[in-house]
């Protein structure tokens, strides 16, 4: 009886597998690409950063050399503080904006899809498209946009970028202008699927405009919002485009960023090994963020 029963599971478990061989058989491809892409050079970092480099080959086992040298390095606390200070202006000046445009949308009842469209036009354009277009925004000239119009009002042209005390406060707005169309609409679907009824009954009530964002919209995607929080952190934190193509990393290394240093010891200063000792170090400090980003969002999902 044991075994026939062990026999009727292995045979439904056959069946099972047969019934979805065709998704398996969909999967390969991409099983493939992650592979080749991302699980194989991640593997190969880590290992290559234990062992001192000549170009892009392991010359001989080091240990944990180019950690030392990242670490003990001057430029790794300024990077990182860079960095942090990169993830702060990003709350000062992005967090809140989406949240709020996404609830006055909600709440026109004219013009809404014009105001949609118009919105949405910097989540169409090239990404290098927009930082050269905010460089010459920026640009310390008198044919800067921005100092044009200083010089209309009177005033001296200012060195915008140039200024190492606000010059990640300039970037971040770019990166703000950049990304807020994305994050306001994902706030925008989530308002839109709450339930009227609530609405309703908080305009029954009394409830003003500001009484309905903070007692009905607030609550409802405040899961969200919690993921946004941790996803904005993991995404900020790798900021390397920004400052390569806007600023070089300077002045005098002032905008320099963790995922720029990379670069430069990677493919500027010839530092292989120390590049991917550092890259490594980056990868296990947002594996974590995403182990608890995914955390969180299940937390999230049981919630609903």
């Amino acid at each position: 009886m044991i075994i026939k029963t062990k026999n009727n599971t292995v045979s439904k478990r056959r069946q099972c597998f047969w019934s979805t061989f065709n998704a398996w058989i969909l999967l390969i491809p991409a099983v493939i690409i992650l592979y080749l892409m991302i699980w194989r050079p991640s593997v190969m970092g880590m290992v290559w950063s234990l062992f001192k480099m000549k170009g892009y080959t392991p010359a001989e086992f080091a240990g944990f050399t180019n950690y030392t040298r990242v670490l003990s390095s001057s430029d790794f606390a300024k990077v990182m503080w860079n960095t942090v200070q990169y993830v702060f202006w990003s709350f000062v000046i992005g967090f809140a904006p989406p949240i709020i445009i996404a609830f006055i949308l909600n709440e026109l009842m004219h013009l809404r899809s014009t105001l949609r469209s118009i919105i949405y036009i910097p989540a169409i354009l090239p990404g290098i498209t927009i930082l050269l277009l905010w460089y010459f925004i920026y640009s310390p000239g008198e044919t800067g946009m921005l100092n044009m119009i200083l010089v209309k009002m009177g005033l001296e042209p200012y060195q915008w970028l140039n200024d190492t005390r606000f010059t990640i406060l300039y970037i971040v707005i770019e990166m703000t202008w950049a990304g807020f169309a994305n994050t306001m609409f994902l706030y925008y679907t989530t308002i839109q699927s709450i339930d009227t009824t609530l609405y309703e009954a908080a305009i029954i009530d009394g409830a003003g405009t500001l009484q309905r964002f903070f007692n009905v919209s607030l609550p409802q995607i405040s899961g969200l919002i919690i993921l946004n929080i941790v996803k904005q952190v993991i995404d900020v934190f790798q900021v390397t485009q920004e400052p390569m193509v806007m600023t070089g990393g300077g002045p005098n290394g002032a905008s320099n960023s963790v995922g720029y240093q990379i670069y430069q010891y990677g493919f500027v200063m010839g530092r292989t090994g120390e590049a991917l000792s550092l890259g490594t170090i980056v990868f296990f400090v947002l594996i974590i963020a995403t182990c608890f980003y995914f955390y969180l969002n299940k937390k999230v999902e049981e919630n609903l």
